[in-house]
């Protein structure tokens, strides 16, 4: 028998992180079509929506309604997916539990000035409330996601040292969290970068099997910070179709790492993710459609021109025999939006 191929995990979180800081108001029903494309085109992880206050994101002030709907209800009783929702407190908790969320992820930045600013407390308080929500969480029956922002750099205060990642690491982890994502929040991080501060955790204790990458493409590094993490041992990467997120703190950021890209680049390397890229690609197409933005992805171009030589519509995990020897170039994609004070990864 042959060996397995490799695989990855990928975390879609278009649906939240990528629609968030939008301005312009999305309908319920265009994010529940997003998630049914995201989830035909193979994404297994999905992250929904936040549970947080309509004051402060206003694009996600359905998320009650989101996450009752009878889609979601249906993709939520499949047992092989991960739908997991962010909750930023306890109230978004039961509110989360109320709603039969069955995964939830909690958050704590790295960095003070980025702690403050975006969820007005300190770094210390974070951690006591990511814990707490955690451990309440696990107590109910619920898998608990953890993040931490700004490994690399915080917009206030600087660059971040690893010993304080390292503290927000193991306080998600030992409270419970089955993986901690690494969230490159600025997207100043390079190889170099992303290699150390894993060699840092690692050389600490903590198990690169537990880590995830939350990479941002603001300069345009995004795959290459991927790819990183992959060689020196992380399998599951945070990525937002078309690219769409960002931070609003980072002046000229053009979000998160495309899910396309991402996927992609694992295809061409013979790394399994169980998603069809003909499809992922329209689905990109059409929520920038949707959108009323402008498609200056040249990836979902170029694809787009070829794929039914590249990538012949097929089934999920027959996408590896048709990619696997195809060595053409897939660009950055990427894309600009208006930004509202919201949190971020």
């Amino acid at each position: 028998m042959p060996p397995a191929s490799p695989t990855v995990r990928i975390v879609e979180v278009g649906p939240r992180d990528g629609l968030q800081n939008i301005a312009t108001h999305i309908p319920t029903s265009t994010k529940l079509d997003l998630i049914r494309r995201l989830h035909h085109a193979g994404l297994q992880s999905i992250e929904l929506t936040s549970v947080v206050s309509p004051r402060k994101i206003p694009q996600l002030a359905d998320c009650r309604d989101l996450l009752q709907h009878f889609s979601i209800r249906s993709l939520a009783s499949d047992p092989h997916l991960r739908l997991p929702v962010l909750v930023p407190n306890l109230k978004g908790l039961e509110i989360a539990r109320s709603l039969s969320v069955k995964e939830v992820a909690v958050f704590i930045s790295a960095t003070e000035g980025f702690s403050r600013a975006n969820i007005n407390c300190t770094v210390g308080q974070g951690i006591g409330r990511a814990t707490e929500v955690a451990s309440h969480a696990i107590a109910a029956g619920l898998a608990v996601r953890g993040y931490v922002s700004c490994i690399f750099s915080d917009p206030f205060d600087g660059p971040t040292s690893p010993a304080a990642v390292l503290r927000c690491v193991r306080a998600l982890l030992d409270a419970g969290c089955y993986e901690v994502s690494l969230g490159d929040t600025l997207g100043v991080g390079l190889p170099a970068t992303v290699r150390s501060l894993i060699r840092y955790l690692t050389d600490a204790g903590v198990p690169v099997n537990r880590l995830a990458g939350h990479f941002h493409d603001t300069y345009g590094r995004g795959v290459a910070n991927v790819w990183e993490a992959y060689t020196c041992g992380v399998r599951v990467f945070d990525s937002s179709v078309a690219g769409l997120g960002g931070c609003p703190f980072a002046p000229g950021a053009k979000g998160n790492v495309a899910t396309e890209d991402v996927a992609y680049m694992f295809h061409n390397a013979g790394i399994e993710t169980g998603i069809d890229i003909a499809s992922l690609v329209d689905t990109g197409a059409w929520i920038l459609k949707q959108l009323a933005d402008i498609d200056s992805t040249q990836a979902a171009s170029a694809v787009a021109a070829r794929v039914s030589e590249v990538a012949p519509r097929t089934k999920p995990q027959r996408l590896h025999s048709h990619l696997r020897h195809y060595d053409g170039h897939w660009p950055s994609m990427r894309m600009e939006f208006n930004c509202i004070g919201a949190g971020s990864n």
